[in-house]
């Protein structure tokens, strides 16, 4: 059995596929060797997961992709999966890598990531050969939802919003601005909380001021990112839950920069089990 793992900051989908058939489907918390401990993952993970299916031993192939697996923190997550899939052969990739395989397959192209946060790359058909850094949430992520949801509530703070798109706001959360600060300044992963006022963007996105930060976001996204490659001889493809949630914006963002729009995925795991399965089915 094969075991694909897609993990964001915020959560991680699992696909438990058996002679090229998904015959099994799991979501536990999200998984970052950068602001977790090796002792953190294992017990997130052997808690969640487990408890969802036990015929872990069974797995002869674990292919992990996830936020923050780059070369230096590999060796952390190696170490995990030892302990926790002690019969599977186990690869780790980055969540860019996840994107480049499930979107561009064999063939190049630019790939790109908008969910929590974002990323790019441009793929040759085998390697990844140029990346733009994301820089994370406080540098970068362009796009993604944190960025969505930092500039949302920044403008409401900042009585930057119509006092009834304000209102509509604290009424939805519940929340003070104290409250907010506290969270963003001095809670765990304020990352995850800025990011989960995405979904207030996508119900008011008929709304001029919203859909004017949705496009800004955007167009930053596309400006420091994706033209910095290749992007008039390649298209540009995107997976995760900002770019498929808002694509009427991105589409428009795309028109008016001059990039040509290729596969839009909310979750590159599908690509994954067909590139995958391809290669077992092929090797054997």
């Amino acid at each position: 059995m094969i075991l694909i793992a897609d993990s964001g900051t915020t959560k991680t989908d699992w696909r438990l596929t058996c002679k090229g058939a998904t015959i099994g489907a799991f979501k536990t918390s999200g998984v970052n060797p950068y602001f977790q401990t090796e002792d953190e993952i294992t017990a997130s993970i052997d808690g969640e997961l487990f408890s969802q299916f036990a015929d872990y031993e069974q797995i002869t192939h674990l292919f992990f992709y996830g936020a923050g697996c780059t070369p230096e923190k590999n060796t952390m997550m190696s170490k995990v999966f030892s302990r926790l899939f002690p019969n599977a052969t186990t690869s780790i990739f980055s969540d860019l890598m996840a994107a480049a395989h499930a979107l561009c397959g064999r063939e190049a192209g630019i790939a790109c990531i908008m969910g929590t946060g974002s990323n790019s790359c441009f793929y040759d058909g085998a390697a990844i050969v140029k990346n733009i850094p994301p820089l994370g949430y406080i540098l970068g992520d362009e796009g993604g939802g944190v960025s969505l949801g930092r500039r949302l509530v920044s403008d409401i703070l900042k009585d930057m919003t119509s006092p009834t798109l304000k209102k509509k706001f604290f009424d939805k959360y519940q929340l003070t601005a104290a409250q907010i600060i506290e969270c963003v300044y001095r809670q765990p992963f304020p990352n995850r909380f800025l990011a989960g006022f995405s979904p207030f963007l996508a119900e008011n996105l008929a709304e001029p001021e919203i859909y004017g930060i949705v496009y800004d976001c955007f167009k930053s996204f596309f400006v420091r990112n994706v033209m910095k490659y290749d992007y008039k001889s390649y298209p540009a493809h995107f997976a995760g839950s900002v770019a498929a949630n808002y694509l009427p914006v991105l589409k428009q963002v795309a028109a008016d920069t001059g990039v040509k729009i290729g596969k839009i995925h909310k979750s590159p795991l599908e690509g994954l089990i067909e590139y995958y399965n391809y290669l077992i089915i092929k090797d054997e």
